[in-house]
């Protein structure tokens, strides 16, 4: 069945969810202000279709720093429906951990040992570092930055 968009008198069709599409053939990377986020994150995706992934990316005013962003959102989300680890569940660790967060902790959710993604979000930040180091920026100084969010 064809997923149908009003346009007012004109009508798209986008992709049939039976047409043969496998896996995410669409991503769609968008830059917004920290506070557009569906929750407490400075990177957040999700699939409004099988095929098709969202990802948001907190505006840091470095296109380097936006750019490790996604690039660490790009490798989790990727390893994470590999796993069969969907994004609902994620999303619910990340508030449930922001909700209970105390006042100073900088804590990532996905670095706490239960989150149910720990294994791809270490290997995303490990690839994060590495591009990091390769465009020359200093780990600590990006880390503040995104933490100052």
């Amino acid at each position: 069945m064809a997923e149908i968009i009003n346009m007012g008198e004109a009508q798209m069709s986008l992709f049939p969810q039976d047409a043969g599409i496998k896996g995410v053939s669409m991503i769609y990377i968008g830059i917004i202000p920290h506070s557009e986020h569906r929750y407490e994150t400075v990177g957040d995706y999700w699939y409004p279709q099988s095929y098709r992934m969202e990802l948001r990316v907190s505006d840091m005013q470095n296109e380097d720093y936006e750019f490790l962003v996604m690039i660490h959102e790009l490798v989790e989300a990727h390893l994470c429906r590999k796993r069969g680890i969907e994004e609902p569940v994620i999303k619910a660790f990340d508030e449930a951990f922001e909700a209970r967060r105390e006042e100073g902790n900088t804590d990532e959710p996905g670095f706490d040992p239960n989150a149910p993604y720990f294994k791809e979000h270490t290997f995303a930040t490990f690839i994060e570092a590495q591009i990091a180091e390769e465009l020359g920026i200093d780990w600590e100084e990006y880390s503040n930055v995104v933490n100052s969010l």
